[in-house]
């Protein structure tokens, strides 16, 4: 996969304030699909705002977000929601399943929301479930799985509508050591084997160490950067 080709998101010139504290402050990025990229730095330095930024969720106050080249944020709010739904997945630190819902359920609903007839949806979600290892599990509710289950869960909703790049908040922020590491192993997996890529906010050490891509924020700038 050449550059061009490879070229998925770039932020230019991100700044963002809260009231008169500014957040982010002339940020630019470029974020390519097939590799893993995480952002680190102390709490407070603007993670994820630029992660929310990135993902169409929250809009900056100056700067571009193109995705392939085109400037998401031109788009009819309506637009954006569609675009955003079938072609970035999120993955968030405390989950967001609906507990009224299976597992099964749960990993379908974007596919829903897109309101796209896909009439093999269920067998689709259910290989992903069983490529997450939770082939016994389908039919249970969220109460009834463990954390690590349910960010797998978590995990195999963001990927069903198969999108461009999945953005993760502090993904493993709750799960103990295993867990952590057997969802780290999945995204490199997934990056690897699918062609996804991955931008991750987190303070797990591990997964920065083994990341493609490492960017340091401070206090709402770039600090340092590094590539493998």
């Amino acid at each position: 996969m050449d550059s061009e080709q490879s070229l998925m998101l770039q932020l230019l010139n991100i700044s963002k304030s809260y009231g008169d504290l500014p957040v982010l402050q002339d940020v630019s990025l470029t974020i390519e699909s097939s590799k893993v990229t995480c952002l680190i730095g102390p709490s407070g330095a603007g993670k994820s705002t630029l992660l929310h930024i990135a993902g169409t969720l929250m809009s900056a106050d100056a700067g571009t977000v193109l995705w392939d080249g085109v400037d998401v944020f031109q788009k009819k709010e309506k637009d954006i929601s569609l675009w955003r739904n079938e072609s970035i997945g999120f993955i968030f630190q405390f989950h967001h399943l609906l507990s009224e819902l299976t597992a099964l359920e749960n990993v379908m609903l974007p596919a829903y929301i897109s309101k796209k007839k896909r009439p093999h949806l269920e067998s689709e979600a259910k290989a992903i479930l069983e490529r997450v290892g939770l082939s016994q599990r389908m039919k249970h509710v969220p109460a009834q799985l463990s954390g690590g289950e349910q960010q797998r869960v978590a995990v195999a909703r963001a990927l069903i509508n198969h999108p461009k790049m999945i953005l993760a908040d502090e993904p493993s922020g709750n799960l103990d050591s295993k867990n952590a590491h057997d969802l780290h192993n999945l995204f490199f997996e997934l990056s690897e084997q699918e062609g996804q890529g991955f931008l991750v906010v987190t303070h797990n050490e591990a997964l920065a160490e083994r990341s493609h891509h490492l960017i340091e924020l401070q206090d709402g700038k770039i600090f340092q950067t590094r590539s493998k």
